[in-house]
């Protein structure tokens, strides 16, 4: 079947372009003309509004007359004219997130063609440090929220609060992209991805020097607890080895297409399932402090499920969040059995680049509430 690029007999990064600059023109056309109902009611509320009630640490923030009130009680929240905009995400919001995703994605497939880059496995696994490094850099904010004297505040703590984190690390990585290529192609280097790899090592590690600091230091916003930190690798490392035997054994088509990296994906998602498991049921008894609250509409979901659901005798033994480990090891699965051996011969970098984001989506939260839970903010 032709394309659409085909059919118009246009470049498809054409397409791409003009496609994005016409989304784009609509959006800001419409916020501008009609700023109550476009800007105040959609972009607003479900998009810019829960960054800017984070950011400022409120409950709540409110959208009345083209200007934002943060407001700090749960009871003034409930009784406020919407728009009311919520720190975290809801379920528009999280669509809307997925469709920004894939067209940043194809927009990247094109990049890297141009380049002439991406076609092999070795990218997927230069680009893990810089997913360790999203989840990392978003406790940065967690820390200086806790802090008396934060190092970071609004609107620049904005720029490491998710989602707009996503786009922060993303410039961040394409500019180490961007570098490494221009090495490989000076001859200073051989492969571009050992320096991408590099990269996202340092900025990694210098976040982590930061948190441990944050943990350890006298006067320092938070307190380590390793424990935690021991619990969750160790639970997510069993659970993803354990659904690999199991695919292994019973159905090995299910990573014919993806190898290594299908067994990746789902140790990240496991990463994501047993920080939530740990952290909204388990941080009492392990001694680290309260337990942590749920942000997304699924967790909260799952979480309201199993609560009504299981007798309260189960619900004390297991905690109410397990199935959420269940689900993504699940949905894990599911996703890396899609990724058969046809589509890596047809787009590779298309393929390679879905892998990385789906792992981020898995990952990246994953890595945020574990360590988070270690250093007690």
């Amino acid at each position: 079947m032709a394309t659409v690029a085909e059919r118009l007999d246009v470049d498809p990064a054409r397409l791409w372009a003009g496609s994005v600059l016409a989304l784009l023109v609509a959006l800001i056309g419409g916020s501008l003309l009609f700023p109550r109902t476009v800007y105040d009611g959609f972009v607003w509320h479900f998009f810019w509004g829960p960054v800017q009630a984070d950011a400022n640490a409120a409950v709540c923030a409110v959208r009345q007359g083209g200007t934002t009130r943060y407001l700090y009680d749960a009871a003034a929240c409930s009784a406020a004219a919407e728009p009311v905009a919520y720190p975290g995400y809801t379920l528009v919001s999280e669509v809307g997130y997925v469709v920004i995703l894939l067209v940043a994605l194809s927009g990247l497939v094109f990049l890297l063609r141009r380049l002439g880059i991406g076609s092999d496995r070795d990218l997927f696994f230069s680009l893990l440090p810089f997913v360790f490094f999203g989840g990392a850099l978003r406790v940065v904010e967690d820390v200086t929220d806790a802090a008396a004297d934060p190092l970071i505040g609004y609107p620049l703590n904005t720029l490491i609060i998710s989602p707009v984190i996503y786009f922060t690390v993303f410039a961040i990585t394409l500019l180490v992209l961007l570098a490494s290529v221009s090495l490989a192609r000076q001859g200073v280097i051989d492969r571009y991805t050992r320096p991408l790899a590099a990269g996202g090592t340092l900025v990694l590690v210098v976040t982590l020097l930061f948190l441990l600091w944050s943990a350890i230091a006298p006067d320092g916003p938070g307190t380590f607890y390793p424990q935690v930190l021991v619990v969750i690798l160790v639970g997510a490392t069993a659970s993803a080895a354990g659904t690999w035997v199991l695919i292994e054994q019973y159905a090995p088509g299910i990573n014919a297409g993806t190898g290594r990296l299908g067994f990746v994906v789902i140790w990240g998602h496991a990463v994501d399932g047993v920080a939530n498991v740990v952290g909204l049921d388990w941080m009492v008894a392990l001694g680290a402090g309260p337990n942590l609250v749920p942000k997304h509409p699924v967790n909260r979901a799952i979480v309201e499920i199993t609560a009504s659901t299981l007798p309260q005798s189960v619900l004390a033994l297991t905690g109410d969040t397990w199935p959420f480990l269940v689900v993504k090891l699940v949905a894990a699965t599911l996703v890396v059995w899609l990724f058969d051996e046809q589509i890596f011969e047809e787009s590779p970098q298309y393929a390679i680049l879905l892998m990385i984001a789906i792992l981020a989506v898995g990952l990246g939260p994953g890595t945020r509430d574990m360590l988070r839970a270690t250093i007690g903010v």
